[in-house]
């Protein structure tokens, strides 16, 4: 049966994602254990990667250094507007069906490509796993059927799937009552071991681990392990309603915000406190400003494991389908002899990359990288597993790749490289491919969707590009391609790494205009 959800909309998709806002991805200031309350993190110095990790930025140069000669006019102004040294910029544009390229800068220097490192991940698994690939969750029974008591276990087998989501699963749950399951007088049993992960520190990265977009990977990851707080004003009582999404058996939400005159400000700032774990439920308490209206936050429950997340939404779904369970929900692995009861059929590939580059989820780019593994050598999927098999595929084609470093395939990373040159040629082998259109079709058009949405509505290359976009701290980066006013189509490639990175989009916005006219 498939089981399709749609209902999913951009706002949880960003919240997985980093597109939108580079400042969020802070130098880590504090353990996992002092970031109860969220924040938003002042812009400050990448932290250097670990010994002998590639470090994050370019040789550091002047502002004020030489510009090559064969860099484009608007481009060098725009940097220098921005102080960003031309040095610390890598440059690769070359015609599709050319040989050789149009404008190449620094392109064989390996740099921290941020976000669209989700090009390498998505086009390796067009090519290696196919467009109409999907993900299969099964839900198995293993004991006896008395009439609609099963006496035994229930087994949900995740495979990976990016966006299993409670809509899903609550079609699930209703389509196994439609089979004859009323209550199950054994567990519920977990099943993650399709992907072989060790411990995972969400807040390794950032130091704020409630970011929805810090959650890890997991074979059985359920509504990309986050949750929706909405807070709603209640005069009356002079506090703020608030109310969790998906509801969460066991995890009641324990409120006590109080409503306050004055401007709204950030959910994540001093003014809301917020605890989530299996003891005490959702806590919330703090101010929330009546001009705030109704708005929504975002979280990811870190002090909550899989299995207690999980866990909790499909108690929850079950019970809400006029289910019962008599045991517990725990993690397990699928006994030999159990039965296929009900299969949950995700969205196709094709379809579910869209999502990973026009919002720069990289909770979905995660899954799809340890996929990539798990279905090529047919082994529990890691993190090493999948760069090998990734680095492979790419050296396979002959174009470069020597220099990838791939640490989870989403971009939110300080250790992974890939060089200009290498992003470009992958881009023209693409278009060269018969996955051309679901990859391209994947990116944002420039100025009207995804991350791409609110820039250079006002210029010729509107609706003339398709541009995945990368931001970090130290890092500002853009790969797809233009269609030049000639006709004739281009990939382009723009990797910035310095600590002024995020100022240079106006530079960024110059070389696609200028691709756009001169090409």
């Amino acid at each position: 049966m498939r089981v399709n959800s749609k209902t999913q909309g951009a706002a949880l998709l960003l919240a997985v994602g980093v597109g939108y806002a580079g400042a969020l991805n802070a130098q880590p200031q504090a353990q996992a254990q002092q970031q109860m309350q969220p924040q938003v993190q002042p812009p400050v110095q990448q932290q250097a990667p670990a010994s002998g990790s590639p470090q994050v930025l370019a040789p550091q140069a002047s502002p004020e250094e030489a510009v090559p000669a064969s860099m484009p006019p608007t481009v060098a102004n725009a940097l220098k507007l921005a102080r960003v040294a031309p040095g610390t910029v890598g440059i690769y544009v070359q015609e599709v069906g050319a040989r050789a390229p149009m404008l190449s800068i620094n392109a064989e220097r390996p740099m921290n490509p941020a976000s669209v490192m989700k090009l390498v991940t998505t086009y390796a698994a067009l090519e290696l796993l196919g467009p109409s690939f999907i993900w299969k969750t099964g839900i198995y029974e293993n004991g006896t059927r008395r009439g609609d008591v099963l006496e035994g276990d229930l087994i949900f087998k995740g495979a990976g799937d990016p966006k299993l989501t409670q809509d899903d699963l609550a079609l699930a749950m209703r389509g196994l009552r439609a089979r004859g399951i009323r209550e199950v007088r054994g567990n519920i049993v977990l099943d993650h071991s399709a992907f072989d992960v060790s411990a995972y520190d969400a807040a390794k990265f950032d130091g704020d681990p409630l970011r929805a977009y810090n959650a890890g990977p997991d074979a059985l990851l359920v509504n990309f392990k986050a949750f929706a707080l909405t807070f709603a004003p209640d005069e009356a009582n002079g506090s703020a309603l608030v109310t969790a999404e998906p509801r969460a058996a066991g995890l009641p939400v324990r409120s006590a915000v109080k409503l306050v005159q004055g401007p709204c400000t950030d959910l994540r700032g001093p003014g809301i406190k917020l605890r989530i774990d299996a003891a005490g439920g959702i806590a919330v308490s703090g101010n929330y400003a009546l001009a705030c209206g109704v708005k929504s936050l975002w979280v990811h429950p870190f002090e909550l494991s899989a299995a207690q997340y999980s866990g909790a939404v499909i108690r929850q779904l079950w019970q809400d389908a006029g289910g019962t369970l008599a045991g517990e929900v725990r993690d397990g692995v699928l006994p030999a002899g159990a039965r296929l009861t009900y299969e949950i059929e995700s969205e196709s590939l094709a379809e579910t990359i869209r999502d990973i580059n026009k919002y720069s989820n990289n909770v979905m780019a995660r899954e799809l990288f340890l996929s990539i593994g798990r279905e090529i050598l047919r082994l529990p999927a890691t993190p090493d597993r999948s760069a090998r098999a990734v680095r492979t595929w790419l050296l396979e084609k002959k174009i470069g790749g020597d220099e990838l470093v791939m640490e989870n395939g989403s971009g939110l990373s300080r250790v992974e490289r890939i060089s200009p040159q290498s992003l470009g040629r992958m881009l023209v082998a693409a278009f060269r491919s018969p996955v051309m259109p679901e990859f391209m079709s994947s990116m944002p058009l420039v100025a009207y969707d995804g991350t791409m949405q609110r820039r250079l509505r006002s210029k010729d290359v509107a609706g003339q590009a398709h541009i995945k976009t990368g931001t970090l701290n130290d890092v500002r980066a853009i790969a797809g391609y233009v269609l030049a006013a000639s006709g004739k189509r281009y990939a382009v490639v723009c990797l910035v790494n310095a600590a002024g990175a995020p100022a240079a989009q106006g530079a960024h916005d110059a070389l696609l205009q200028w691709v756009y006219s001169e090409g």
